[in-house]
């Protein structure tokens, strides 16, 4: 089966390539780089030729508020069409769980029209709602960032690996397009001003976190249950503790090879 990735070298993209690869499936990881470019239409109609499965895991590379619109409403319109004028079968797009909770982002709006489209379009689809890779747990706090101190809310939060979203998405791929959306989240639940402490610490951070309900995450307030996965969800195996571990672990060893 053929299968265009679209993102395909990014952290998902470049790992579910390889994972349908591996099953046996002609995967094209397509991207501006190799020459398909979903903004301008460059190169997808010969992208998706013969293509049964399109997977969209592209992200914006602005996060400002118009930009990111123009990104994901241009980027969608143009594979919804491509698909239709080519027969695609199966519409595949990977999304963020709580996305309907959090509209006051300027992001999370974005993403928001971005599945509309997709629901109104006439090619079979699945939406995949993840929740926040443990990769991005840092990254949350430097958005929440003000010189010595990290301010975030108290809200609970379910991350989860990407490998194990990767595995999730994989099988969705694979699988009949149910047209609708599934969940998919990490095995535990925290306290997001508890998880960026213990990250910033295992990585050697010094910054205060400081705890403020009124903290905004990308932009929008948090409720107690926002980030976190419905009952029914799909759980990752690995856990969030035992990950923070093993990168750890790993840190110092990588420090050390850079220094020779």
């Amino acid at each position: 089966m053929k299968i265009v990735v679209i993102g395909g070298t990014g952290l998902i993209g470049s790992k579910l390539v390889n994972k349908l690869r591996q099953a046996g499936h002609e995967v094209l990881a397509a991207s501006p780089n190799s020459g398909v470019n979903t903004l301008t239409g460059e190169g997808v109609d010969e992208a998706l030729t013969g293509a049964q499965v399109v997977v969209d895991v592209s992200n914006s590379p602005s996060f400002e508020d118009a930009e990111v619109l123009k990104f994901f409403d241009t980027s969608t319109r143009t594979l919804l069409a491509a698909e239709a004028r080519l027969g695609v079968k199966h519409h595949v797009a990977l999304s963020v769980v709580g996305t309907a909770r959090l509209q006051e982002s300027g992001y999370f709006r974005a993403k928001q029209a971005q599945e509309a489209l997709i629901k109104a379009s006439s090619t079979p689809y699945t939406i995949l709602h993840s929740t926040q890779f443990f990769e991005f747990i840092g990254r949350i706090a430097q958005s929440s960032a003000d010189g010595k101190s990290v301010r975030v809310s108290d809200a609970m939060i379910q991350p989860i690996l990407s490998d194990d979203v990767v595995a999730a998405l994989a099988d969705v791929t694979l699988g009949t397009p149910l047209n609708g959306t599934v969940e998919v989240a990490g095995p535990d639940r925290f306290r997001l001003n508890e998880i960026v402490e213990r990250t910033l610490k295992a990585t050697g951070d010094s910054r205060t976190v400081i705890t403020d309900k009124n903290a905004r995450y990308f932009g929008a307030l948090l409720s107690e249950q926002t980030l976190t996965a419905d009952a029914g969800a799909r759980i990752g195996a690995t856990r969030y503790p035992d990950w923070l571990k093993l990168q750890s672990a790993a840190a110092p060893a990588t420090a050390a090879a850079a220094r020779h």
